[in-house]
């Protein structure tokens, strides 16, 4: 028998995050898959924060997946985040429009994910038949009345898609979900190397997006254009440039020459330019295959090594149609130049492009008499996606570990946002005093002041920091990198928070600047996350930070259609599935097209998000087709 949770506004939720229609066969019935792409609707309840992160879920999806998203436009069938009670969604599509739940604490990229896995077909892994092989559920530390949640389905209508139980995914139980005693856990994995693994929150594991891809016939992602980690003799297609001095060679890594992919474990490959040998000012031209895009924003992210010449240089290139169907017109994008340093960096690199085009990696030998090595290149992928705005580079992230304790900090260099707007992070690898958690790293975000600050808005509200921790897997696609993010609100009490640094902050030496009080989180990162992901590579942690402006659009015009246009009923009708749905009827007349005899009612949402005030809403009846 199953039993449900009522939810404070009365909704049956099954399993804890699932509302189940009457038929709960989503996974094998083909009728609850979504056509995409899928509308959706951020409704005006959501926080800004939530809105901002339900964008960069549909942002990973896009990437690892076919699965795409559109601003509704008044199609039968969409999705509406709001923020309820919780965190929850229904099973598949409905085909009549419904809620997804974005309620208070769910502001997080991998729980909007998870509810959005729900909302395409999926139940929680521990919901398998199979389950009982792998995990232990332990129904006396359950608390009473929530032992539903650890129900199991039967193969009538759950479909595991012929992949492995999967321990990492984005959809299973916590060992402490539902439990009695803090300490005690309510479900224990088989295999004890995975209880301190099950409840991940930080990505779509590679599971679930090889069950989400066979379940919706993904052949290829949306947004992933190129990656290589030069592991093999064709070098991912790409070609050396038949109109320079020299080559670049496939280099097996060696003992202090280590390649990127596989450090660490064995020796792998990576992309070489010699300049010890040859004369100043050789160059090397290594060149993608051709490539089509279908968006406009680019992001090219590669590892590099510069160890040779101080006046070594590796520039990046794009070549782009010339308008004749050539391939031809060079643009340069940047140019890298030795600093001194001998150790793999990362480079994220910006552009944009819509013509056919390669991108191209260019040695250029500076002084071989002063050259102890070359240029080296690895991992490289090619994203349609917006580049991360900064990086912070942790070298030696082992030695300081061990060299800290709880509240020690280090500081990051000063950033920069598009704006202007100066920033810095303080990274705790035991935690701050303050917080009462043990194995987390934590991390705080503050404003600097810097000579922007005459020039920019105050306070500086409305901006979104997004702070990511990268897996350095060399397949982008199987990443589960974390991601963080807040949004600075005026509307909230922290309007003070975000004024001047000058005003609000202290000074401080590590940036000879006025640093704001710190805002972020206790449980950034746990310790066992930093070497169950491949976060640490070489000792090396990379965090991207970002702090930009989030703009929505809110003044889209949405269109309900009324069905029988011969009754104002029917129109009254459609009046209340608008107002349902979170948009405001100015107006209850009707007006019928003498040809066509049809009526249309067309609704903008309100600016202050309140459904009952019509002075701002906007209306116009006119003729349409069904």
């Amino acid at each position: 028998m199953l039993v449900y949770l009522l939810s404070e506004t009365g909704r049956q939720l099954f399993e804890g995050d699932i509302i189940l229609p009457l038929e709960r066969n989503a996974l094998r019935n083909n009728s609850y898959r979504w056509k995409f792409p899928i509308p959706y609707i951020l409704a005006d309840s959501l926080d800004l924060n939530a809105k901002g992160v339900v964008l960069q879920a549909f942002d990973m999806f896009r990437l690892k997946s076919c699965i795409d998203f559109k601003p509704y436009e008044g199609e039968q069938t969409y999705l509406k985040f709001e923020k309820l009670d919780g965190c929850w969604s229904y099973v598949g599509d409905l085909q009549r429009g419904q809620t997804v739940s974005i309620g208070e604490r769910c502001d997080y990229k991998a729980i909007v994910e998870h509810e959005l896995l729900h909302a395409l077909g999926f139940y929680h892994e521990q919901s398998r038949t199979d389950r009982d092989d792998y995990v232990q559920i332990w129904w006396d530390e359950i608390i009473e009345g929530f032992a539903y949640a650890f129900d199991k389905y039967n193969d009538s209508f759950l479909d595991d898609l012929n992949t492995p139980y999967d321990y990492e995914s984005v959809l299973h139980y916590g060992p402490y979900s539902f439990n009695i005693n803090s300490n005690i856990p309510s479900i224990t994995t088989k295999i004890p190397e995975f209880n301190e693994i099950i409840g991940q929150r930080l990505d779509l594991s590679r599971i679930d997006l090889l069950k989400l891809n066979r379940m919706y016939n993904c052949t290829s992602s949306l947004t992933f254009l190129d990656q290589c980690s030069f592991e093999y003799i064709n070098i991912c297609g790409m070609v050396q440039s038949g109109q320079d001095d020299a080559d670049w060679d496939h280099t097996l890594g060696k003992s202090g020459e280590e390649d990127h992919t596989l450090l660490g474990n064995c020796a792998g490959y990576f992309m070489r330019f010699d300049t010890e040998l040859g004369h100043a000012g050789q160059a090397a031209l290594l060149e993608s295959r051709i490539l089509y895009p279908r968006r406009k924003e680019k992001c090219l992210q590669f590892f590099y090594r510069l160890n040779g010449s101080p006046q070594d240089k590796l520039v990046i290139w794009v070549k782009k149609d010339d308008g004749t169907g050539n391939v031809r017109r060079m643009e340069k994008l940047h140019t890298i130049t030795a600093d001194g340093e001998h150790h793999w960096k990362l480079a994220n690199i910006p552009f944009s492009v819509q013509t056919k085009f390669r991108y191209g990696f260019q040695g250029i030998r500076g002084d071989p008499a002063t050259s102890a090595g070359g240029i080296a290149i690895d991992d490289t992928s090619l994203t349609e996606t917006n580049c991360p705005t900064n990086i912070w580079h942790i070298r030696n992230f082992t030695s300081l570990f061990n060299r800290t304790s709880k509240g020690d900090y280090i500081t990051s260099p000063v950033f920069y946002s598009s704006e202007g707007y100066a920033f810095a992070l303080q990274l705790y690898p035991h935690g701050r005093n303050s917080s009462p958690y043990v194995n987390y790293m934590g991390i705080t975000f503050h404003l600097c002041s810097s000579q922007n600050d005459g020039l920019l808005e105050w306070p500086a509200g409305h901006r979104q920091v997004i702070l990511s921790a990268l897996d350095q897997d060399p397949d982008v696609i199987r990443r589960m990198s974390l991601s963080l993010s807040f949004t600075t609100d005026p509307k909230q009490n922290d309007t003070l928070q975000w004024d001047k640094p000058s005003i609000t902050g202290s000074f401080s030496s590590a940036c000879n600047c006025y640093m704001s009080p710190g805002v972020g989180w206790n449980t950034f990162l746990t310790h066992r996350e930093l070497h169950w992901k491949k976060f640490l590579k070489n000792d090396d942690l990379f965090i991207f930070a970002d702090f930009e402006a989030l703009v929505l659009d809110r003044r889209r015009q949405q269109r309900v259609h009324c069905d029988d246009p011969e009754s104002l009923q029917v129109a009254k009708g459609c009046e209340n599935q608008a107002f349902l749905e979170g948009f405001l009827p100015a107006s209850s007349q009707k007006q019928t097209n003498k040809q066509e005899n049809h009526t249309v009612l067309v609704f903008i949402p309100a600016e202050n998000g309140n459904t009952f005030e019509t002075t701002k809403a906007l209306a116009e009846w006119e003729s349409c087709f069904p």
